[in-house]
Formats: C-alpha cells, sequence, structure tokens
C-alpha cells in the first residue's frame, strides 16, 4: 500500500510539473502577442487556458481522492495539501496570462502598448517568461536557491510596475485614456504574475525546510 500511495505522491508532483509547463508556455506566448499584436497567437492562448483549468480540476480531484482514502498525516498531508494550494497558483497565473492576451486581442491591429511604454513592458515579459521558467523547474528540483531567484524575479516585476506608472503620469505623457488604463491593467496583471509565483516558491521552502512563510501571497 506504500508504494501505491508514493506513486500517487510522485503522480501528484508530476502533474503540476506539467501544468507549470503550460502556465510557463501561455505567459511567453501572451507577451509576444502583445509586443507584436498578433491576433493569432493572442486567440491561441486564450482558447488554451481552458487546458490549465482542466489541468487544476484532475489535480485537485486526485489530491481529494489521496486525502479521501489515504488519510495522510505529517508530512505526506503537508505535500498533498501544499499541491492543492499551488495548483489553485498555477490556475490563477493561467488566468494572468490570459489576461495579458485578451488585451491584446481588444486592441488588434493597433499594438495595445506602444511608445514609450513598451520598452518597459518587453522588459516585464521578459522576466514574467523567466520567473516561470523557474518556477517549472523549481517543482521538480525543490532547489532553495531558485526559490530565492523567484523572489528576486518578482522584485524585479515590482520595480518595473512602478515603472509603467511613470509611463502614464510624467509630462510627456500624450497617449489616449484607453492606452492609460491599457498600461495599468497590463502591468497589474505581470506584477501579480510573480506575486503568485513567490507564493509557490514560499510554499516550496516550506516543503523543504518546515519554516512557516510569514504570509502567502494572494
Amino acid at each position: 500500500m506504500r508504494e501505491i500511495f508514493e506513486a500517487e505522491l510522485r503522480q501528484v508532483g508530476d502533474d503540476l510539473i506539467a501544468m507549470s509547463r503550460q502556465v510557463e508556455s501561455a505567459v511567453t506566448r501572451a507577451g509576444k502577442a502583445l509586443l507584436e499584436a498578433d491576433l493569432q497567437l493572442a486567440q491561441e492562448v486564450i482558447a488554451s487556458d481552458h487546458q490549465i483549468d482542466a489541468s487544476h480540476r484532475d489535480l485537485d480531484e486526485r489530491c481529494v481522492h489521496l486525502l479521501a482514502q489515504q488519510a495522510p498525516v505529517a508530512t505526506d498531508l503537508r505535500i498533498v495539501v501544499s499541491a492543492l494550494r499551488m495548483s489553485a497558483t498555477l490556475e490563477r497565473m493561467g488566468d494572468l496570462a490570459r489576461h495579458v492576451a485578451e488585451v491584446a486581442r481588444g486592441r488588434y491591429p493597433a499594438h495595445a502598448i506602444a511608445g514609450a511604454a513598451e520598452p518597459t513592458f518587453a522588459a516585464m515579459a521578459q522576466a514574467a517568461n523567466e520567473v516561470a521558467r523557474q518556477v517549472t523547474t523549481l517543482l521538480a528540483s525543490r532547489d532553495l536557491e531558485l526559490a530565492e531567484a523567484v523572489e528576486k524575479g518578482d522584485d524585479r516585476l515590482d520595480d518595473l510596475h512602478q515603472e509603467t506608472f511613470a509611463a502614464i503620469l510624467g509630462p510627456e505623457w500624450s497617449g489616449t485614456t484607453q492606452e492609460a488604463v491599457d498600461i495599468t491593467l497590463v502591468g497589474r496583471y505581470y506584477e501579480r504574475f510573480g506575486d503568485h509565483a513567490v507564493s509557490i516558491a514560499r510554499r516550496i521552502v516550506f516543503l523543504v525546510t518546515g519554516d512557516q512563510f510569514e504570509k502567502e501571497q494572494r
């Protein structure tokens, strides 16, 4: 019985990694669609979000089954409960990637982000892509140094988020109200993406060390 349970726990871990890869692909493609005004790519990201949602439901069902059938305790319980929470966090990250793609689709054939703000959002997209890649690797490796790198990536996104305000509040801003709204929304989506990545990183630290973090990102 123990061998079966351990195999099921490994499958939960594999499912989380697979889901994280889906999110990584979504945010990478969403950023490209945003910066290049690529309608087809934006549509693909939006349509594929249901696959992330389905992965989330399947993983949650597997975890609930483990809780009901195996009644895990101690470390095993911590793993299952953490998987439930990380699955929900990854689902939210997928939603944020979809939101970025929706902005790109809504402004097509124009670029949603243009002019002086474009370099900042190119940097945000790159930072989010790197954070997403690190989360996928972290779920597989549980490397504490990589968990710290995720937090630094979030700090980078926070700094860039502040730059987006400078773009629309500076005296040289000449954009439309819609452009200001798009910059505000997309900046917030990327900032929240980083926050959720930190939530996963801190939960991995908890799994490895048993040390509670002060609060989980929501």
